[in-house]
């Protein structure tokens, strides 16, 4: 069995107001070391996940745990999950609260106490391993969407965390950026961070991902590895997701006979699309 970092057991959440349950007996394990993708039509739970995960909001029933221990809303017990669990959302805008680059890369050190000396240290390292470099003094507000994405993260990965949680990365961004920024994940990757993406792109995820889960109404429905979740087409088609391009090609109506021969060759092809 595969080592869980963070788990949610049972996990119900309603917010305010709300006649339906943003999360509906939620249960939900997280793997160590792996690139995880998070799917499902919007309203699905998915950013209440993330919420909860990163103890921004506490379920109403159930309990959610980080490596096996449950969570604790006090302060200082928050401040550390924090540490261990970083949360980037969708619109960086959300995120950065200084004047400059290098102040809000190191304004959670900062909220840490740490020696001024580490400090410095730690800042100077991440502007390097982000490519910010050039961007240190730059007011915040004058970046491109790109450029605050960059920032959004090496504002959470300057912390260390075990888990990176990303809420719709890619969204809005080019060709290029998007490209951009999966090599970035693949270092975070590499040097140890296990990552959870929340996004609509299903080609994304199926050339990236290790892990995936599928919501609907505030429940896992699916979980497997790539080529286990889009065979199930039916399924997914059912939750109005749908299959990724490369499936969408290979496995049509009417594109080929059946057979022990085809589908080895379709195995080939899906395989050679697996990776940027």
């Amino acid at each position: 069995m595969q080592q869980s970092l963070l788990e949610f057991e049972q996990v119900y959440y309603t917010y305010p107001g709300a006649k339906q349950s943003a999360l509906n007996g939620l249960n939900l394990r997280i793997p160590a070391h792996k690139r995880c993708a998070l799917i499902g039509q919007n309203g699905c739970g998915k950013t209440t996940l993330f919420l909860l995960a990163n103890g921004l909001y506490k379920p109403h029933k159930g309990s959610v745990r980080w490596q096996d221990k449950p969570l604790q809303y006090d302060r200082q017990s928050l401040m550390k999950l924090r540490q261990q669990v970083g949360l980037v959302f969708q619109d960086p805008e959300q995120q950065l609260v200084a004047s400059t680059v290098e102040e809000d890369i190191s304004y959670g050190l900062c909220n840490l106490g740490l020696p001024t000396g580490e400090i410095k240290q730690r800042v100077e390292q991440a502007l390097v391993e982000f490519g910010l470099i050039e961007l240190a003094q730059r007011p915040v507000h004058h970046l491109s969407l790109g450029q605050k994405k960059r920032v959004s993260i090496a504002d959470v990965m300057v912390l260390r965390p075990q888990l990176l949680l990303l809420d719709e990365p890619t969204a809005y961004l080019d060709r290029l950026h998007t490209r951009n920024l999966m090599a970035t994940l693949k270092k975070i990757h590499a040097a140890g961070t296990t990552i959870l993406m929340a996004t609509h792109d299903l080609d994304l995820v199926y050339r990236w991902a290790d892990w995936i889960f599928v919501m609907d109404r505030g429940q896992l429905v699916i979980e497997g590895k790539p080529q286990d979740v889009f065979t199930q087409r039916g399924v997914l088609e059912d939750l109005q997701l749908g299959v990724p391009l490369i499936y969408e090609m290979l496995f049509a109506e009417g594109v080929a006979e059946e057979g022990p021969v085809l589908e080895r060759l379709r195995q080939r092809i899906l395989s050679l699309f697996r990776y940027f």
